[in-house]
């Protein structure tokens, strides 16, 4: 029988990150409301752009709240659409 180890890749240690826990959750939110812009600024990259659930540590709920209330917002004119 040959030996197959020659020929197979080294394996790599599989490193996995310890998720972050959601903050509006620990703070109990219930409801994120498009009128807080405090808040969503803080959800906002620096070009406007909703920042993904893998950077804000959000669970799918409030990060789908959040999303909305910054449509929302825009739309109302409480934030830009584009930031300069």
């Amino acid at each position: 029988m040959q030996n197959n180890k020659k020929n197979s890749k080294p394996r790599k240690s599989k490193i996995f990150m310890k998720k972050k826990p959601c903050v509006l959750c620990q703070q109990g939110v219930i409801f994120v409301d498009y009128k807080d812009t405090e808040l969503l600024n803080k959800y906002l990259a620096y070009n406007g752009k909703i920042l993904p659930r893998r950077i804000t540590g959000c669970c799918a709920k409030h990060q789908k709240m959040i999303a909305n209330a910054i449509k929302r917002a825009r739309i109302v004119a409480l934030l830009p659409f584009v930031k300069e």
